[in-house]
């Protein structure tokens, strides 16, 4: 009991010392984040404070970054996950927290089918109310027994995994089993937690948190600080109904007021959770539709980690579902690409989806868009001579959520057109991650279906990304032209300082279009005699740059991933952290710089000068 005291009074003092970024950073910072180490350095470090009693603000803030976004994980869940298991005599990674209470399930369920192994569901009060056995079964492809236990009944023997639901009153309260494998407690609204019993299921740890970082979130830092004040016997925060349905209802107005879409809004924990209602939605659309064909997303190898990896995941565990290369950057056409791999698919009499960034990451370039919609609406032919299923593009516009593809009178009003925006970037201005999705005219009929997966999942917006977006959304489109403004005129700088750098960037012409993003990327200008010395040199140039701007202009140059942030200018290299699982010969070792509208753009052309002078 001394020693649980000793946890709860620490953990007293952390909260009322926590640092601010541990509240409101959604993104990880890449100087002090080593991905490598994310799963144990910070509960290391934290290990060490706890044992000497220290606990000041400043101590908290040199920690190293748990984690990365609050996808994977941050610095509360951590506490939280660190704390339950102190009190339960577990290790901290066997303490695992996420904001939705099915996707913990789905976690399981994932291992265990490409496992071949069996899972019963145990249950005492009631499943989830998202929880769908019918659709998960159809559609995920997961196989399990439901039993529901009575009070006092004992766990039935079972050759498989034994997973054990319960609603509780009290955070972090577990009466272990040795027949239970894994417990998920539900804590509405908050989450839920999952607690890996015994050590034949460790192998499960790092596949669950991957689930967490690719098909949902973990427990948001508002709701773990909730968590934790639970904890120590602290009211916690208490949002009324009425202003999350209010805030509901303004965002939605927002987006459409944005896209000039006529479909119903969809809003989620994350930019992934919403790909993976879209995934899901579509691949149960197709399964009614067309009974029998195969489905093929057509993704860019080479696009974002999180949308290429996530994709791929879905096709390991869905029989009829196949993930095709899509080529869109540098040397290759967007345009050209889409044509080909459609004829592909409908000599195969498949159903085609395709999911592309316009503009595309980290070249943003931007595809001839009359000849997308030609490639889009031509009708193709199955080998047989029947006319082929129609694709539905799938557009990720994080960089450019300004652009109406959707309206009545927009570019790809003819083709079956659904876009999506990670909300942590330009909705939010990096106040939380909550995304967004919406649909055409000709798209409409499947919002249904995304919705019904996007509550299966239990990954809809907490009520505190909603506040967060209904602050931010409405002054969006000025702050997007704003931090093109400071953009443009970088580029234009580093053009005349340094003009054999490339740089990719959009052209003067598709900014008269709307196309203002506030990223670009830098090829430095490189030297050596061989191929490899000069990816080498470019390499060390592209640190030495970042590492002057983040020490010269520490309060506004952070290396991070960040993108569409209020303040400050952003950092990083894809190839080592938004490409962090795509293949090694599809990466892109180049600069991305993201710079926001409040921002003190004339010291970082002066810092980009000095750098100049050095190489």
């Amino acid at each position: 009991m001394r020693k649980e005291n000793n946890v709860l009074q620490y953990i007293e003092k952390i909260l009322e010392n926590c640092p601010a970024d541990w509240l409101q950073l959604t993104t990880h910072r890449l100087d002090i984040y080593d991905e490598n180490l994310a799963k144990t350095e910070f509960l290391e470090e934290f290990e060490r404070l706890f044992k000497d009693n220290t606990y000041t603000t400043a101590a908290l803030s040199k920690l190293p970054t748990a984690y990365d976004y609050i996808r994977l994980g941050h610095p509360l869940s951590s506490v939280l996950e660190w704390t339950i298991a102190k009190r339960n005599n577990l290790k901290p990674e066997q303490v695992i927290s996420f904001s939705s209470k099915t996707v913990p399930v789905l976690a399981i369920l994932r291992k265990n089918l490409l496992e071949k192994k069996r899972t019963q569901i145990l249950y005492a009060e009631e499943l989830p109310a998202s929880f769908d056995p019918e659709t998960i079964r159809r559609v995920y492809g997961y196989n399990f027994e439901l039993k529901q236990l009575g009070r006092g009944e004992e766990v039935p023997d079972f050759n498989g995994s034994n997973v054990f639901i319960s609603q509780e009153k009290s955070i972090g309260d577990v009466a272990l089993n040795p027949a239970i494998d894994f417990y998920i407690s539900l804590h509405p609204p908050l989450g839920s937690i999952l607690v890996v019993n015994g050590a034949q299921n460790t192998g499960y740890v790092s596949e669950i948190q991957h689930v967490r970082r690719r098909e949902t979130i973990a427990m948001t830092p508002a709701d773990c600080f909730d968590a934790l004040q639970q904890l120590i016997g602290k009211p916690s925060t208490n949002r009324k109904q009425s202003i999350a349905e209010a805030n509901k209802r303004s965002v939605e107005a927002s987006i459409h007021q944005i896209t000039a879409a006529s479909s119903k809004a969809l809003i989620g924990s994350s930019g992934l959770s919403v790909q993976y209602a879209i995934m899901m939605g579509l691949i149960d659309d197709a399964l009614a539709a067309h009974p029998g064909k195969s489905i093929k997303f057509i993704v860019p190898p080479n696009c974002y980690g999180g949308t290429n990896d996530q994709a791929r995941r879905v096709a390991a565990c869905v029989n009829n579902v196949e993930i095709l290369d899509l080529p869109v950057d540098g040397d290759h056409n967007m345009v050209q690409s889409i044509n080909s791999v459609l004829e592909r698919v409908a000599g195969e009499d498949a159903v085609p989806y395709i999911i592309a960034e316009i503009p595309t990451n980290p070249r943003v370039e931007v595809p001839d868009l009359e000849h997308l919609r030609e490639v889009l609406s031509q009708v193709r032919h199955t080998a047989s001579g029947e006319i082929a299923v129609d694709p539905v593009f799938i557009l990720d516009q994080t960089f450019c959520p300004n652009v109406q593809f959707l309206s009545k009178t927009g570019i790809l009003s003819s083709i079956r057109t659904i876009s999506y925006v990670s909300g942590s970037k330009f909705p939010s201005g990096g106040k939380c991650t909550a995304g967004y999705c919406v649909a055409n005219e000709k798209a409409k009929g499947l919002m249904p279906a995304i919705e019904k997966h996007l509550k299966l999942c239990d990954n809809e917006a907490t009520d505190l990304q909603l506040e967060l977006l209904a602050e931010q959304l409405p002054s969006m489109n000025q702050r997007i032209a704003d931090a093109y403004l400071n953009t443009r005129a970088f580029v234009n700088y580093i053009k005349d300082i340094l003009p054999e750098a490339k740089i990719n960037f959009v052209s003067e012409a598709l900014a008269q279009q709307g196309f203002t993003p506030s990223v670009f990327s830098l090829d430095l200008p490189t030297k050596g005699n061989t191929d490899e010395e000069r990816e080498i040199y470019k390499r060390m140039l592209n640190q030495k740059l970042i590492d002057m701007m983040i020490t010269e202009i520490p309060e506004e140059s952070k290396y991070c991933v960040s993108y569409g942030q209020l303040k400050g200018c952003y950092w990083t290299i894809p190839a080592t952290s938004t490409q962090g699982t795509t293949k090694e010969a599809d990466k892109d070792y180049i600069a991305r710089v993201s710079l926001s509208p409040d921002m003190d753009l004339e010291r970082h052309k002066k810092v980009f000068t000095d750098f100049v002078k050095q190489i």
